[in-house]
């Protein structure tokens, strides 16, 4: 062998001997690997000793038989599962925690809530009323272990520690344990309070460091549900059934049908939310990096919509620090959501009363429920037990704070009708197609006599806020629900006194309800003492169709409020047969003569003392804005 030859042999060698060296495994990984070598082969035995233990050796063929396939699943297991096989394999048991308002039941199949019963509350057609049973719902959290297996928690069994403890406060606890082969486990613990629709629980990890990567420090959490129909009204109920989340602050989001969203900021509670009940998954820390999707289900399934949430969650594999949770399940009563905010800084308060839809704050429909319509109806309902006496009773107080704004708008009304003939003079001596000189003279009378056009309108502008915070607040009550009055068996549905065997379009259905038929018929009333009180010019344009416009409205309201509850068409049948016997009354208050003079002397000393120059009023600059318009507009006419 010649020197070259032992050289290149030589420099191999060291070549391997470098190569091998840089790449031995250190102590920590030699010992890791060691410690997964051991698990697997103390999984494989304890599996196979589990199953083999449970087969009765009466025939050696069959026995052996037996114990192959157990091996197999044995192996399969550990495959797919890891340190978590030996919960791969298990019976599903059932365990309830119950109080005076809620019945939870919870499998130990995933650790998840199975059923979660409301005992105060019947369905519409008086069954117990259920938020969810079985798989209509489920709540899974994902992690990866150090072997690059996912974990589903919904696919293993947990086991119970000890039975359901009660404590001297009627608190039920229930802790469930996550085991694998080693020291290292998962607890979920649940605690129901006494008297009380919210349900903690947190998840706490012991050794999970040795089976998980060693810088985990969340988990994925996936959560979805079908939203069950309550009500009988299909189309109403499913109008209020949303998937709605909270930020920071009161900032709250709506999901809309089949649509999807992101959110990579921090979000407090999830809430998946009926009509009138919801399920409100609460963070005591945060959510991050969320999913949510709704969809819509087709009218003849027993389910309205579909929610679905994905997040993540803090989590410590140590256990040094307890990952927890609160969820509400129960209804959507103002005072009861409300009450989780007592005694809380205002950066911690939850703000759940946010999921009853009270109106647009920016327009204060929110504000009028809030401080008003809500603590009067709570204090009528505390002594009165007709639900619809309360409305009957409460509508009359709003009307009764609003008539010196009604009284206000028909005094308008009664100055503009007096001055009718004086306008009409005016349409006579101008012609209709000299709008704007029709414009000023009409401007010019309404400034000598102290009268605005809009005077009417500016009390009815006011008062709007509070009419459609009524609006919202009746069917989002859920104190109406089920409540019967006259013929109505349910105010927050509709009422019906004749089922028709088909369906009419445009939104009608194949019932009528009284109270939306009254409310229609005293809208058209009431619009036709208004029209007589706050008389239109109908020689403007579009005065016409306007007049005709607001009789067709009733019309339209009959179609739309058919299938709305009861409560809310009671509520304008009782508002506008309030403002029919109103208009009578201002009628009699009024002595349009009297009006008519008064303008008359107002006009007579405003010529007396009129002398030179003096600050022109607003109808002035009104009118003297319109004259150099039009002076403009005839200046660039000419130069054409």
């Amino acid at each position: 062998m010649d020197k070259k030859t032992i050289l290149a042999f030589a420099l191999i060698a060291l070549v391997f001997f470098v190569y091998t060296w840089v790449n031995k495994p250190s102590q920590e990984e030699i010992a890791l690997q060691q410690y997964n070598d051991s698990i697997a082969a103390v999984e494989r035995q304890q599996l196979a000793n589990q199953f083999s233990d449970s087969i009765k050796l009466t025939d050696n063929a069959n026995s052996s038989s037996l114990i192959s396939s157990a091996n197999t699943d044995s192996v399969n297991h550990i495959s797919k599962f890891g340190a978590f096989g030996v919960a791969a394999v298990g019976t599903e048991n059932f365990y309830t925690l119950e109080n005076e308002l809620v019945k939870i039941t919870i499998s130990n199949k995933g650790g998840r809530i199975y059923n979660a019963e409301l005992k105060n509350y019947k369905t519409h057609d008086q069954l117990p009323l259920v938020l969810f049973d079985n798989d209509e719902s489920n709540l899974n959290f994902t992690f990866p272990t150090s072997d690059n297996r996912i974990i589903n928690t919904s696919e293993l069994y947990f086991e119970p520690v000890g039975e359901i403890n009660t404590d001297a406060n009627g608190n039920q606890s229930l802790i469930l344990r996550l085991k694998t082969n080693t020291d290292a486990f998962l607890d979920i613990t649940y605690t129901l309070p006494a008297n009380d629709y919210m349900l903690a629980f947190g998840l706490k990890a012991t050794n999970l460091n040795k089976v998980l990567p060693q810088n985990i420090n969340a988990l994925d959490l996936h959560w979805y549900s079908k939203i069950r129909q309550q009500e009988g009204g299909r189309t109403f109920e499913n109008r209020y059934a949303k998937l709605e989340y909270k930020f920071s602050g009161t900032d709250v989001q709506t999901i809309n049908d089949n649509k999807s969203a992101n959110e990579v900021i921090k979000i407090k509670w999830i809430a998946f939310k009926d009509q009138y009940f919801s399920s409100v998954l609460i963070a005591d820390d945060w959510f991050s990096d969320s999913k949510f999707t709704s969809t819509q289900e087709d009218e003849f399934s027993p389910y309205l919509k579909n929610f679905d949430a994905t997040t993540t969650v803090a989590f410590d594999p140590t256990g040094a620090k307890t990952t927890n949770f609160h969820l509400f399940l129960g209804p959507n009563q103002y005072k009861i959501l409300s009450k989780y905010d007592k005694g809380l800084p205002k950066e911690q308060q939850l703000y759940m009363n946010r999921l009853i839809p009270l109106g647009w704050g920016i327009f204060l429909m929110q504000w009028v429920n809030r401080f008003f319509v809500i603590p009067l109806f709570n204090f009528l309902s505390t002594f009165i037990g007709s639900f619809g006496i309360i409305i009957l009773i409460l509508t009359l107080i709003v009307k009764v704070l609003l008539f010196p704004l009604t009284f206000k708008s028909y005094m308008s009304g009664a100055k503009m009708r007096v001055l009718k003939p004086e306008i009409d003079e005016i349409n006579a001596k101008i012609p209709a197609d000299k709008p704007q000189e029709r414009q000023k003279a009409m401007m010019s009378l309404y400034s000598k006599v102290g009268v605005s056009p809009m005077g009417g309108c500016l009390p009815m502008l006011i008062q709007m806020p509070v009419l459609i915070a009524l609006f919202y607040f009746f069917p989002a009550a859920i104190e109406l629900r089920q409540q019967s009055f006259l013929w109505a068996k349910d105010l927050s549905s509709y009422d019906s006194i004749l089922n028709l065997p088909f369906n009419i379009p445009f939104g009608y259905g194949s019932h009528v309800s009284l109270f939306c038929l009254l409310m229609a018929i005293t809208t058209i009333i009431s619009t036709k003492l208004n029209q007589a009180a706050q008389p239109m010019n109908t020689d403007q344009p579009g005065m016409g169709m306007m007049k005709w416009m607001m009789y067709l409205m009733p019309i339209f309201f009959l179609f739309i409020f058919n299938g709305y509850a009861s409560g809310l068409t009671f509520y304008y049948f009782v508002s506008n047969f309030i403002t029919i016997i109103t208009m009578y009354v201002c009628r009699a208050m009024v002595d349009e003569k009297k009006v008519l003079a008064q303008l008359h002397a107002k006009r007579d000393s405003k010529a007396k003392n009129s002398t030179g120059a003096k600050k022109l009023s607003f109808m002035e600059r009104l009118e003297k804005m319109q004259y150099e318009q039009q002076k403009s507009i005839n200046q660039k006419g000419k130069k054409k």
